[in-house]
């Protein structure tokens, strides 16, 4: 089981847009808490054509799925959306590395 639902609505991500941001070598974290009543944690990913063709963003896209699964259930912020951007260096950028700066991210801003 995931631990967080998907963000797909537009709105929902030019809203977060405005919440905290966290910029690593591989992707950008936003949080923004949604000031409703609901405790659920929802999640967006959005890659841009700029970093690569659909087989280098789909990859990417699973490797940040991969990382939301195992760590936002924990570390992430109740009520909050949280999207990740991913960026030019997300790609090569080793695993442990991303997860290391999943982690701090995630202390920074759902603290």
């Amino acid at each position: 089981m995931r631990g967080y639902s998907v963000i797909k609505k537009r709105s929902d991500f030019l809203a977060a847009n405005r919440g905290k941001r966290y910029a690593t070598p591989g992707f950008v974290l936003l949080v923004k808490d949604r000031q409703d009543d609901q405790p659920d944690i929802r999640l967006g990913i959005t890659i841009t054509k700029k970093v690569g063709n659909a087989v280098v963003r789909n990859r990417m896209r699973r490797r940040f799925r991969a990382l939301a699964q195992e760590m936002l259930a924990e570390k992430g912020k109740q009520g909050a959306d949280h999207i990740l951007i991913g960026r030019d260096g997300g790609i090569e950028r080793d695993f442990a590395a991303l997860r290391a700066d999943m982690a701090k991210a995630l202390e920074k801003l759902c603290a």
